[in-house]
C-alpha cells in the first residue's frame, strides 16, 4: 500500500511540474508545443508504468516528445 501511495505522490508531482513548465509555452509554435506536452505526458506516464525509475521516465519523455512532435507536423501539414 505505502508503494501505491508514493507513486501517486510522484506522479502528482510530475503532473504539476509539467503544468508549470507548460506555462512558458506562450511563444512556442504548435508543433513545439505538442512535442513539449507530449514530453511531459510521456514522462508521467513512464514514470507511472516503471514505479517511479528515471529511467522510466526519461524514456517516457523521449517517446512523449517524439510522437506530440509528429503529431503537430501532421497538424501543420508539414
Amino acid at each position: 500500500m505505502k508503494r501505491n501511495q508514493s507513486l501517486s505522490a510522484s506522479a502528482m508531482v510530475l503532473a504539476a511540474a509539467t503544468l508549470l513548465m507548460l506555462g512558458g509555452c506562450a511563444g512556442l509554435s504548435d508543433r513545439d508545443r505538442d512535442t513539449a506536452i507530449g514530453a511531459g505526458v510521456g514522462a508521467v506516464g513512464g514514470a507511472v508504468l516503471t514505479g517511479g525509475s528515471a529511467a522510466g521516465t526519461v524514456g517516457g519523455a523521449a517517446v512523449g516528445g517524439i510522437i506530440g512532435n509528429q503529431i503537430g507536423k501532421d497538424k501543420a501539414g508539414d
